[in-house]
């Protein structure tokens, strides 16, 4: 007796809905958290402004409006009749245009360093716990070690013997900031490299490096974004001051600390927009990146999935 098409229908199990993967469910997290949904757009303005910024710019950075240095009224104020949108410096410099220059370089030491960091920190991290033993201690002793070195002494160090340089920046910042990176990575695959899967690719003889590249490092990717996103403000934190020491880029380039000193050594004369513009882009990137990095770790947090 054959069955009707409403009675399969009637009878047929209904479909199982798809399920979240741990990526999706982490988006999804992230997307409720306004704070750090907000500080993605306003991070996106910034950059925004940084690449484009140039393009709506009257004056260079470099340029010396003479005409408002001997304006002794206005002192370089910010107007849009003269195209000095945040005023100019000192020297009658547009602060416009050092301000847009100021926020590239220290968004790229931040990027940049933060980069070099993870790399570094995350393959010696992992390669030292998935070793273990005598190798494991060596390796985390040395870290022990240079741990204990103040790191801005070395990076001061480095920029007083070999000159200032905008790389030697970028590299000494990052190539100083990896060893804790290194110790949460190694903590974290000490215990990944237990679990089934690794066993598996063991007994059915992958290369011990190809585990660790393409088996324990993609197990990380959540500790290394948080990490990574909250590297960076350290960076920028770092490079700010050692610009504001003065051991920073070197003129006619320039960077927030460079900014920042420069406004807060001529403060006294009434010109605050100098040190107003730039701080106001410091202070909020830095608050963007901490704010994105809360909600990483909150979206990423396996205890409150």
């Amino acid at each position: 007796m054959t069955s009707t098409p409403l009675q399969s229908a009637e009878i047929s199990p209904p479909k199982a809905k798809a399920g979240r993967s741990l990526w999706q469910d982490a988006r999804r997290r992230f997307l409720k958290n306004r704070a750090a949904l907000a500080s993605v757009i306003v991070l996106a303005v910034i950059v925004l402004i940084a690449l484009l910024g140039p393009l709506f710019a009257v004056w260079d950075n470099e340029t010396v409006d003479w005409g408002v240095l001997g304006d002794i009224a206005t002192l370089g104020a910010p107007s849009f009749t003269t195209g000095h949108f945040f005023g100019t410096d000192d020297l009658g410099r547009d602060l416009y245009s050092r301000v847009v220059q100021g926020t590239q370089v220290s968004l790229m030491v931040g990027l940049i360093g933060s980069a070099i960091a993870v790399i570094i920190g995350t393959l010696y991290g992992a390669t030292a716990g998935y070793i273990g033993g005598r190798t494991d201690n060596i390796m985390m002793r040395a870290v022990d070690i240079l741990m204990s070195i103040p790191y801005m002494f070395v990076l001061i160090l480095l920029l007083v013997v070999f000159g200032r340089s905008m790389w030697l920046l970028f590299a000494g910042v990052g190539m100083i900031s990896w060893l804790e990176m290194a110790r949460i990575v190694r903590g974290q695959t000490l215990a990944l490299k237990s679990k089934e899967y690794v066993e598996a690719a063991l007994a059915i003889g992958v290369k011990h490096h190809t585990i660790v590249l393409r088996h324990i490092i993609p197990n990380l990717l959540g500790v290394i974004v948080i990490y990574a996103t909250l590297l960076v403000p350290q960076m920028i934190l770092t490079e700010s001051f050692i610009s504001f020491l003065g051991l920073g880029v070197q003129e006619p380039n320039t960077s927030w600390g460079a900014l920042i000193s420069e406004g807060a050594s001529t403060l006294q004369y009434g010109t605050y927009w100098q040190l107003l513009f730039p701080l106001i882009f410091f202070v909020v990137t830095l608050f963007c990146f901490f704010f994105i990095g809360d909600g990483l770790r909150d979206a990423l947090d396996p205890k409150d999935r």
